[in-house]
């Protein structure tokens, strides 16, 4: 006999209390359960079961056999649902955490093209500027920017984006251009709110030496395309990732405030709750926006 179905007829046994409930939870008569258990206690040269005529229970070889026995048939019925889901098609509710600037300027206008692609898939995205828990808060995944924090969560890199500190020539021209790091505490500095380390930038001196700058800004907001909008209008320097500022540089709305310092490099990440398999509609997402975002970064937004 299969060794799984006799491993399944013991184990519903348990589970249910006896051979007739046994039997109906797996749609086959009383003799047929009783013996697949019979054929498992002979494989074996044990008594797994005690036998009465008013209740069945394990014995105690019975009992640690069916915690294996138990862990054998999940890991028999996750294979199975594996095959099932890999072959099936992406469908679904896909809810995303992403950061408001990336969502705003670049998520959102590609996920028309990823919906029209998967018509089963709907999207819920949330744009929020802080850290979620991806489990306790009920997402399939999130798209996050820099240096990851979970190891516990899987990653996959769609891109990366630089970092540097900008102004308008208006500004410049009003307030001069610092040429040093230590000058930066004689300018306007516009800060991100929502860093954890408060308003304090991390920069990297020409020698490689990391550097910390905690002056009090003259603007402080938890959005990027603000401090944008502000370093355009010429209150003072950001910052910020290149994807927010490619195109305003590109037009010459902005400029590089100290151009001899080393570039500063992040990554752009999707990450996912680890598992034993991906499900399919989060994988189509990843491999959706990784062909998207191929021709993007670090300066190229």
């Amino acid at each position: 006999m299969d060794r799984l179905t006799e491993m399944e007829a013991f184990a519903t046994v348990v589970d249910q209390g006896g051979f007739t409930d046994a039997a109906k939870k797996m749609g086959i008569s009383k003799s047929a359960v009783s013996k697949h258990v019979s054929s498992l206690e002979a494989r074996l040269g044990a008594r797994l079961l005690n036998r009465t005529t008013r209740r069945v229970s394990p014995t105690e070889i019975g009992l640690a056999y069916y915690d294996r026995a138990r862990r054998v048939l999940n890991d028999a019925g996750e294979a199975d649902a594996l095959v099932t889901s890999m072959q099936s098609a992406p469908s679904g509710l896909l809810r995303i955490s992403v950061a408001t600037d990336f969502g705003v300027n670049h998520l959102s206008p590609v996920l028309g093209d990823f919906l029209q692609e998967f018509p089963d898939i709907t999207v819920n995205m949330v744009l929020n500027n802080r850290y979620v828990e991806l489990i306790s808060e009920g997402f399939d995944m999130a798209i996050r920017i820099g240096e990851l924090e979970d190891s516990t969560l899987r990653a996959r890199k769609l891109c990366e984006t630089t970092k540097r500190m900008i102004a308008s020539p208006a500004y410049f021209q009003k307030y001069g251009r610092p040429m040093k790091i230590d000058d930066l505490n004689e300018h306007k500095l516009l800060h991100y709110s929502n860093q954890a380390s408060g308003n304090v930038w991390k920069i990297t001196a020409p020698s490689g030496e990391k550097r910390q700058v905690r002056t009090a800004g003259w603007l402080t907001v938890n959005d990027g395309q603000s401090l944008l909008n502000a370093a355009i209008s010429g209150l003072g320097i950001a910052y910020l990732p290149s994807f927010l500022y490619s195109e305003a540089m590109g037009q010459g709305l902005v400029e590089e405030a100290i151009p001899d310092l080393p570039v500063e490099t992040q990554g752009i990440y999707a990450v996912y709750p680890p598992g034993r398999f991906t499900q399919p509609k989060v994988r189509a997402f990843i491999d959706f926006l990784v062909n998207s975002f191929a021709e993007k970064g670090p300066d190229k937004w």
